[in-house]
């Protein structure tokens, strides 16, 4: 299966501002790519990549004065399968886990592990201690938090999803990770394309898209808490602790945006 997938942003920049750019495919997919990744930016401004201490592949620009249009558009390769399912895999106890996974235990800007913590217990701590714990977290906040986009704020944490019961996909996500770290479960935030590929299509227009992954049966498993259920065509862009590490877009500096279009569509099969 083939997935075209792309993005047309435009921001209104009022001065020469820095801005970091994570909008590339995570290098983990980026060999299913059909052509080299380039990110068109208007008017022609340099643009320099690197990789962060996540292993996301990222760039920083200058962007100048004036309308700033940023565009890619690109074809994957997708195998066409659902999600691994997490059914039957144990828990990896804390002190057997890799070095790399406890950074994913901790607190971090939108997951308040510390605060969270007995309420993560009370809910949780009778569950069993395998793949069934890390899905009654998911059933818990899939069934408790409504969505809708106009319960979208930018400092939105998950205690205060918690305690609101209401959020964009992210602050699902938040949620069921802070959960997650608190019950010893490493949980990381991750941000990409998730199209209506295998499901009845939504009236709401494209966005990119939040899901996590927990540290389950040794190996990272992909988890929603928004949708709860299998999905075909996820494309990864970044992954880090919360969304502040794999931010779209930042700018050191006020660049308010005009236009947003998003798109991961499945291409019809070649005859």
């Amino acid at each position: 299966m083939q997935i075209r997938i792309g993005y047309d942003l435009s921001f209104e920049v009022p001065q020469p501002t820095p801005m970091q750019l994570m909008l590339y495919v995570h290098p983990d997919q980026a060999p299913a790519l059909r052509r080299p990744e380039w990110i068109v930016v208007e008017p022609a401004t340099a643009v320099e990549g690197f990789l962060d201490s996540f292993g996301n592949r990222a760039a920083r620009i200058l962007a100048p004065t004036g309308l700033l249009r940023i565009r890619y558009d690109n074809v994957i390769d997708d195998s066409g399968r659902h999600d691994v399912p997490i059914e039957g895999l144990p828990l990896t106890p804390v002190h057997q886990m890799p070095a790399e996974c406890w950074r994913y235990l901790f607190a971090s800007r939108y997951c308040e592990v510390d605060r969270m913590g007995h309420v993560a217990w009370d809910l949780f701590g009778k569950t069993p201690e395998s793949w069934q714990r890390v899905q009654a977290v998911l059933d818990w906040v899939h069934g408790n938090v409504a969505f809708g986009y106009e319960f979208a704020r930018p400092t939105k944490t998950a205690f205060d999803v918690y305690t609101e019961r209401q959020g964009v996909c992210r602050d699902f996500q938040h949620l069921a990770i802070t959960f997650l770290r608190a019950l010893n479960i490493p949980a990381r935030y991750v941000t990409g394309y998730l199209g209506d590929i295998g499901v009845p299509a939504t009236l709401s227009p494209m966005d990119f898209s939040a899901w996590a992954e927990a540290y389950v049966g040794d190996a990272w498993r992909t988890i929603d808490a928004r949708h709860n259920r299998p999905r075909i065509g996820r494309v990864v862009i970044a992954r880090g602790r919360d969304a502040v590490d794999v931010a779209l877009t930042t700018s050191f500096g006020t660049t308010p945006l005009k236009q947003f279009s998003v798109w991961a569509d499945q291409l019809p099969a070649a005859a």
